[in-house]
């Protein structure tokens, strides 16, 4: 089932784990009480998982636009900039721009980039099919 991921560049892979993670970690984050220390290391988590994923972006080059770049990689200096500025905007005790940042990084640089990651001939599309199949499979058997 996990067969196109694992075939992929560890790059590729290490992009997936940190960005799932951060999605499932971000949605505990949004449903937990704010402010406690569980929260601000949970938040600390979760900016790290965030920028591995922004970060391991620059070595993956599959969607080639400009040379090797394409708009994934413009997304990932824009997710890195609103990591620091989330976190500076807590620091600095404006919580209401630090949550409104950290909200849409989330929408944006996880559910919404993570959405085009299943378009056709894409990995996660490619897995999720496998999935999807084998599920197929075993129910029709």
């Amino acid at each position: 089932m996990l067969e196109p991921l694992l075939a992929a560049s560890a790059a590729i892979q290490i992009h997936v784990v940190s960005a799932i993670g951060a999605a499932l970690l971000g949605a505990v984050i949004f449903l937990r009480p704010k402010g406690s220390p569980a929260h601000r290391l949970a938040g600390r988590v979760w900016v790290g998982l965030m920028a591995i994923a922004a970060l391991s972006s620059f070595a993956i080059y599959e969607l080639r636009l400009w040379g090797r770049w394409s708009p994934i990689h413009i997304l990932s200096i824009l997710t890195l900039a609103s990591l620091l500025a989330a976190v500076l905007l807590a620091r600095a005790g404006m919580i209401r721009s630090h949550r409104l940042t950290m909200v849409s990084t989330y929408v944006g640089a996880l559910l919404i980039a993570g959405a085009f990651s299943f378009a056709p001939e894409r990995i996660m599309h490619k897995v999720l099919i496998v999935a999807l199949t084998a599920g197929k499979a075993v129910a029709g058997d």
